[in-house]
């Protein structure tokens, strides 16, 4: 059995948990609150020593970093395809969202929605969101001519990018002027056994 290590509520840990349930792949969840100090008692860090949820065990063998674990759980579906220049646009789409994307809208949703920083940190948030709302507006430019952000196919690349930018209101970022990234949202719900992340 697949155990995934990851919080409720992280957007990280719903992408892989996700994307076995759409590939009706079981796993067992194991629920490890970072915010309780629980990614960083001995025990979890004998498995990962970076401290970090989410967390794949397969056979003994561990995975970080939820991105890799897409690519890893999504081998050999039509998810993740066998063509080279199709695999490479879904990895650029999902390193945009580990540079460009998430350190900004995933990163002050936690600060407002988790922390509740957004008065104590006002202005590093109002910077942030500066970088957050170019990033949204890279994808409202794609999914203006793309039905999903790798092309006219929904992909793993939809899984990372939805899985905060659909909670992007948490961090009070406006996306009200972004109707391709709407529609995008309503396709990306639309998918076979496709669950909405518990927040």
């Amino acid at each position: 059995m697949i155990k995934l290590y990851g919080m409720t509520g992280s957007g990280n840990c719903w992408k892989p948990a996700t994307l076995m349930t759409q590939l009706g792949q079981p796993f067992e969840w194991i629920e490890i609150n970072i915010l309780k100090g629980e990614s960083r008692t001995q025990k979890f860090l004998a498995l990962n020593a970076n401290g970090r949820v989410p967390l794949l065990e397969v056979d003994g063998e561990r995975l970080a970093e939820s991105n890799a674990m897409l690519c890893y759980l999504a081998e050999g579906s039509a998810l993740f395809p066998a063509d080279r220049w199709k695999r490479a646009k879904i990895l650029e789409w999902m390193f945009f969202e580990q540079y460009s994307h998430e350190p900004y809208v995933a990163t002050v949703r936690f600060w407002v929605h988790m922390m509740h920083k957004q008065g104590e940190w006002q202005d590093k948030i109002a910077e942030a969101m500066k970088k957050g709302y170019a990033a949204l507006g890279v994808m409202e430019q794609q999914l203006k001519k793309t039905a999903f952000l790798a092309g006219d196919v929904y992909s793993i690349a939809d899984i990372a990018l939805y899985a905060y930018t659909h909670v992007a209101h948490q961090g009070r970022y406006d996306l009200s002027t972004y109707p391709a990234i709407n529609a995008w949202m309503t396709r990306v719900e639309a998918q076979p056994r496709f669950e909405k992340m518990d927040s």
